[in-house]
């Protein structure tokens, strides 16, 4: 499964039709969501009666076939203008509140995992973002691959060439199964959801293994010496978002400071807020771009990746670096990492996150029982090694995965106890990974910490 997502450039008219099936799609989700919470408070109050289960209310189904018949029951009083755009639009609505419906029942029951879901919530015209998603009917892409053709819209010309899709779909190796229809700051895109037949593919290193230990002053750093820095897009946008934001603060918003109700807001206000918008999708786009090459490049080149089990959420809780940390997207890159690998015929072995890696001598296995994140260079005081503490630890991560095999030892090292008495031994090392003694040439980094802190360091 793959999608492919395409900017549009639509006209005025096919703007408003967008914005009117998408309209649909709220209202159909609030309704239904009425109907169920009314049923569901009814039923509560019948049982405080004293009221037998055989005799309640009956219940509204939360599947989205159940959802679909009571809204052709009612269509016609609560829509009249519902065939005015497609049955897709009523569909989309329905089953976002099935989905949402069946994650809070599997929440309270324990059947998901992470944090609790809450009840579904109505959708508000200006917080929910515009969407629509098409499912049957014509979708296809046009012979000049500058145009799809949507039921109920017709024929919408493309932004950029689809041509990558295009050929999929001509040499019988795509199917398109959805087209998803958003606006997102501003501006229209469609997302093809693709059934692609892939072909076997190899790294360019079938037997390379490479450890990635990724940070706030470097976003990446690998085994094998290479370093990716980090652009910090958010931090390069500040000036230009707290500008934005200021002027936006000058004019009169949706809400009234001084009575807290809803008002109006001014037309500056919504043009303010609009290039706000584009700038904050500038910045993802950017960060977006960035991950991608990175990804990309590993993946097509080493056939094990290894990875640390990051707790991004517990790290984010730092008020002074959750900025930083999140404009980095640890999660992204382990995120794309995860199918790029099985897409060039790699694996991704994720390291324990209580493993030690910063902590341990990558020459001889030794760990030290403390190392302050200020101290940007790793000491071993056993085999006198010198390294930088990022290159350290990402050639720690790299010899948890034995060279060739692709198979884990017990402990990630091939040994029974993390530290070896008597100094330095010999040790079965990843081409490129430095000798016991060796000396390191990164000189030790000050200023901002390249990770936030954590159990594991």
């Amino acid at each position: 499964m793959q999608a492919y997502r395409f900017a549009l450039d639509l006209t005025p008219g096919q703007e408003r039709d967008l914005a009117r099936h998408a309209g649909a799609a709220r209202k159909a989700h609030n309704w239904a969501l009425d109907r169920v919470k009314a049923v569901m408070a009814q039923r509560a109050a019948e049982r405080s009666y004293g009221i037998g289960d055989d005799q309640l209310t009956p219940a509204v189904g939360w599947t989205l076939p159940a959802l679909r018949r009571e809204w052709n029951q009612v269509k016609d009083e609560v829509a009249p203008w519902w065939r005015e755009c497609s049955k897709e639009a009523y569909n989309t609505g329905l089953d976002a509140l099935a989905r949402a419906l069946k994650n809070w029942s599997d929440s309270r029951c324990g059947k998901r995992a992470g944090r609790l879901v809450g009840f579904p919530r109505r959708k508000s015209k200006r917080r929910t973002t515009p969407s629509v998603r098409f499912t049957t009917g014509v979708i296809r892409v046009a012979p000049d691959r500058k145009h799809v053709t949507l039921p109920r819209l017709g024929t919408i010309k493309l932004h950029e060439s689809a041509r990558k899709l295009a050929r999929r779909l001509e040499a019988g190796t795509a199917r398109i199964l959805s087209a998803t229809v958003r606006r997102e700051a501003g501006r229209w895109h469609v997302a093809f959801t693709c059934e692609v037949e892939r072909s076997d593919r190899k790294p360019s290193r079938p037997t390379g293994v490479v450890g990635v230990d990724v940070g706030i002053h470097r976003l990446a750093v690998l085994s094998t010496g290479d370093v990716e820095p980090n652009p910090r897009h958010l931090d390069a946008a500040q000036r230009s978002l707290r500008r934005l934001g200021r002027a936006m603060a000058r004019k009169r918003g949706p809400y009234d400071p001084a009575t807290r109700t809803r008002i109006t807001a001014s037309r500056r206000w919504e043009r303010t807020s609009k290039r706000l918008s584009r700038q904050h999708a500038r910045v993802a786009n950017l960060r977006r771009d960035g991950l991608h090459k990175l990804t990309t490049r590993l993946a097509g080149e080493y056939a094990t990746i290894v990875v640390e089990d990051l707790n991004v959420a517990g790290m984010v809780r730092n008020r002074r670096l959750a900025r930083v940390i999140s404009d980095a997207g640890f999660g992204e890159i382990r995120r794309q990492l995860a199918y790029k690998t099985v897409w060039n015929g790699g694996q991704l072995v994720t390291a324990d996150r209580w493993y030690p890696s910063s902590k341990t001598c990558s020459g001889c296995g030794a760990v030290k029982p403390k190392l302050p994140l200020r101290i940007r260079t790793f000491t071993c005081q056993a085999c006198l090694l010198v390294l930088d503490r990022d290159l350290n630890a990402a050639r720690n991560l790299a010899q948890l995965v034995v060279a060739g095999s692709g198979s884990e030892t017990v402990n990630g090292r091939g040994a029974d106890r993390k530290t070896r008495p008597g100094g330095p031994v010999a040790v079965k090392r990843l081409p490129g990974t430095a000798s016991a003694g060796q000396t390191g040439t990164a000189p030790p980094q000050g200023g901002t910490a390249d990770h936030a802190p954590t159990s594991a360091s």
